[in-house]
């Protein structure tokens, strides 16, 4: 992540890692990339500057590449925006993005807003997961219908961007994503950690979510070790398969995707009993 003001003066904003890709579609990122190797990540951050100083960059943007098995780094492109993923990177340097292109926008520097590199340190890890109405089950087929019940997740290093509400209808036309969540903490384990009650807390109901595939790839032991690659959604197929998915949660109900509708669905099908009745197919009159 860079930001420049157009003078040539530009600032890097740490690294973010985007592997667990679907499509060549983001699905979960981090910040930092905390399994390079510090002298690569060294080089990544000049490689950034380099470029977009030569060519007096204005405003956000980031520059990508690729890394092989034996570290080598590949560019690929710069895209010259604010990206979905901006989140994490907010969250370990402290740094609002969004005000400072707008600020630099108006025709202010880098200096005028505090961005000063040698300032600009990354604490901790970030984690970002996309909530889409997708059926993971169905190759992510869109899903859609009225949202019944929607409750976000809550709490210390967690973050919500998102527009949901209960009674909101979900339509093909546009895209899948509802929400998403950044949960922050001092290590990879404890953010993973609350990103796990965060997916277990939230509460979309209506419509078929990817959370629990989302909960699979959390779950994964390549993950846990954060030592994972672009094709690694593609290589485990079976966290596509969610119906049949236990996760480590200490409450049954929770745990098991089976029983996790069930009070739901149980307290619909008396309501639906109470105030329509028996259906004429099991012989009432």
């Amino acid at each position: 992540q860079i930001i420049g003001d157009g003078t040539g003066n530009v600032v890097h904003l740490w690294e973010r890692d985007c592997s667990v890709q679907r499509r060549h579609q983001k699905v979960i990122e981090m910040a930092p990339a905390w399994t390079l190797p510090d002298d690569l990540r060294e080089k990544l951050h000049q490689y950034a500057i380099q470029l977009t100083s030569a060519a007096k960059y204005k405003n956000a943007g980031t520059v990508e590449f690729l890394v092989d098995s034996e570290m080598r780094p590949y560019f690929i492109e710069v895209n010259p925006r604010i990206q979905v993923e901006h989140t994490v990177t907010e969250e370990v340097t402290g740094i609002d993005l969004v005000q400072s292109q707008i600020r630099i926008a108006g025709g202010a520097s880098l200096d005028e807003i505090g961005l000063i590199q040698e300032n600009i340190s990354a604490r901790g890890v970030a984690i970002q997961c996309r909530v889409t109405t997708e059926n993971p089950e169905r190759n992510f087929a869109p899903d859609t219908g009225t949202i019944s019940l929607y409750r976000h997740s809550a709490g210390c290093g967690v973050r919500m961007d998102g527009v949901g509400y209960s009674g909101l209808t979900i339509t093909p036309y546009f895209d899948s994503m509802i929400v998403k969540y950044t949960a922050r903490g001092s290590t990879f384990p404890e953010t993973v950690a609350r990103m796990n009650r965060v997916l277990q807390e939230c509460r979309i109901r209506g419509v078929k979510t990817n959370i629990p595939f989302l909960l699979n790839c959390l779950a994964h032991p390549d993950f846990k070790t954060g030592a994972i690659t672009t094709s690694f959604i593609d290589e485990n197929p079976q966290l596509k398969e969610t119906a049949s998915s236990y996760w480590d949660f200490a409450n049954e109900y929770q745990a098991d995707p089976r029983k996790i509708n069930l009070t739901d669905r149980l307290l619909r099908y008396l309501a639906n009993l109470a105030v329509n009745g028996h259906p004429a197919s099991l012989g009432v009159d």
